[in-house]
């Protein structure tokens, strides 16, 4: 195990256990093979499923396996339209799993996610039954300013330059604090607790995964 491992895995192992003590139903995994293992375990087959913008669920073969699996899968990858993408994220609501990950998380067991339509904050904090967040260690800061600047500051312009979003931060590699047309970051949460207990999932994974 490398310094580097050796950190994540207290780090994880440690922020794993500060979430189950605000009611989070959470897991360590010490690579991505654990965490897609632990995932699989605890989605039931015939499951309805959907997920937001994540690059950590698809870096772990999340996605993949899902789709090859006895799922009912919801992807807006297959939607052609407005219309058609805006059917689907309103079917997440109603889904029996809702994937996804944070953009920063406190080592304290607070979750920070920005937003830019709110359609992926809006189904991680009410709707489907079950929500299970991927979350690498390489995301854990050490209290919630941190992790507000972690979002704000790593995550934010690089899933703008991702998705060959125009605004500020993709030219500055920092946040501007703008109010461009197509800011990303409309929606700031904070998730310090899982109501009911139990419904949030959360795998911390001891690798560099998602942004």
């Amino acid at each position: 195990m490398t310094p580097k491992q050796r950190l994540y895995d207290i780090l994880g192992r440690n922020t794993a256990e500060a979430l189950s003590k605000r009611d989070f139903e959470a897991y360590y995994a010490c690579d991505k093979a654990a965490a897609l293992k632990k995932a699989l375990e605890l989605i039931d087959n015939g499951s309805s499923i959907t997920w937001g913008g994540s690059a950590s669920i698809d870096e772990i073969g999340l996605c993949e396996a899902l789709s090859a699996g006895d799922y009912d899968v919801i992807d807006r990858s297959g939607a052609l339209t407005e219309e058609e993408k805006k059917a689907v994220y309103r079917k997440a609501f109603t889904v029996d799993w809702y994937l996804g990950s944070a953009n920063a998380i406190s080592a304290d067991g607070i979750i920070v996610n920005i937003d830019g339509t709110g359609n992926r904050v809006a189904a991680m904090m009410y709707g489907p039954d079950n929500v299970l967040l991927i979350i690498g260690a390489n995301k854990i800061e050490p209290d919630e300013d941190s992790a507000l600047i972690r979002a704000r500051n790593i995550a934010a312009p690089v899933n703008a330059a991702r998705f060959g979003i125009d605004t500020p931060c993709q030219k500055t590699g920092r946040c501007m604090d703008c109010l461009h047309e197509k800011c990303i970051c409309s929606y700031v949460t904070l998730t310090r607790k899982c109501k009911p207990a139990g419904r949030i999932k959360v795998i911390i994974v001891g690798e560099d995964i998602g942004f």
